[in-house]
């Protein structure tokens, strides 16, 4: 089930001239969004983005309105994390953007991948 993690409410300088939510800071913000929760999963802060399948956007955002952003792991790779992504409107619940998979792999010092040894998802409460 998709965890519905970041809110972000639209403001003047997210819009497009269409006065809608400007797709490059939407995409920005789900890259973001990707690499914090891989990092977390992964407890590697050096975690970068390797693949994002189609962007289907399927509605648009208007200032004032409140989005949230969904992420969900689709599976571990041995270097890996494939991600899902959604992001609504939290009012209505109408599906913005859907990304299927994007997918997060774990670098070591030199910028190689590297095997992360995780196979399910961790919450970071129970770590501590």
């Amino acid at each position: 089930m998709m965890k519905y993690h970041t809110r972000k409410w639209i403001k003047p300088e997210d819009l497009n001239p269409n006065g809608t939510l400007f797709g490059g800071r939407l995409l920005e913000w789900i890259d973001e969004e990707a690499a914090l929760y891989a990092i977390i999963q992964l407890e590697n802060p050096k975690t970068v983005t390797k693949f994002m399948s189609e962007i289907d956007f399927r509605s648009s955002a208007r200032e004032g309105d409140i989005i949230e952003i969904g992420i969900d792991i689709l599976k571990f790779g041995t270097a890996s994390l494939t991600l899902t992504c959604q992001v609504r409107n939290k009012m209505t619940h109408e599906v913005i953007i859907a990304i299927d998979k994007i997918v997060m792999v774990s670098l070591d010092e030199n910028g190689k991948a590297i095997p992360h040894g995780k196979t399910q998802k961790e919450f970071a409460k129970d770590r501590l």
